[in-house]
């Protein structure tokens, strides 16, 4: 898969007899599988049929039948920026995790780091930062964690490139 796919999907197990498959979603936004959406995989597109969001099910057009759909299982389904901008309806002060990696942290004009991934503990999001050069001179760690949360995060300003924080430098000297 090239970098602009990210991946939204895993096909689990085939569920009865007629291609059904189980749907395990890695995407806060299931509203984007639809039936006739493709999506691509390791063997190529794959294109809904039909889908029950309640059973968690899901089965593609050309897999019908159990035998075809078992060749599915443990696929992975990937989207593109574009794709998920197009089906995916943000909120007031929500954002793609592919706009906030690379953004710049700041905290009162100091420059942090770089948001380098965002990973779910339980349920909290944390920006994987990789402390700026300047900083690990000083003998402070490479990477660290800030939660993606109100206390820590003041605004994400994705054209400016820029998440401002508050308090994360307390967070980075104790790393």
């Amino acid at each position: 898969m090239s970098k602009e796919n990210f991946f939204i999907a895993q096909i689990g197990r085939t569920i009865g007899l007629w291609g059904d498959l189980k749907l395990h979603l890695h995407t806060d936004f299931p509203e984007q599988f639809k039936v006739g959406q493709s999506y691509s995989t390791s063997r190529g597109d794959l294109t809904i049929a039909k889908i029950d969001f309640k059973r968690g099910i899901v089965c593609f057009r050309g897999y019908e039948s159990i035998d075809s759909a078992k060749r599915l299982t443990n696929l992975k389904l990937y989207a593109t920026k574009t794709q998920t901008k197009e089906a995916c309806t943000l909120k007031e002060g929500e954002h793609f995790w592919f706009d906030v990696i690379g953004c710049r942290v700041d905290e009162a004009g100091r420059d942090l780091g770089v948001v380098e991934d965002i990973q779910r503990l339980a349920e909290t999001d944390y920006l994987s930062i990789k402390t700026d050069s300047s900083l690990v001179e000083q003998g402070l760690p490479k990477q660290f964690l800030v939660p993606y949360i109100e206390r820590y995060v003041i605004k994400t300003d994705i054209q400016e490139g820029v998440v401002f924080v508050k308090d994360a430098i307390d967070i980075l000297e104790a790393s």
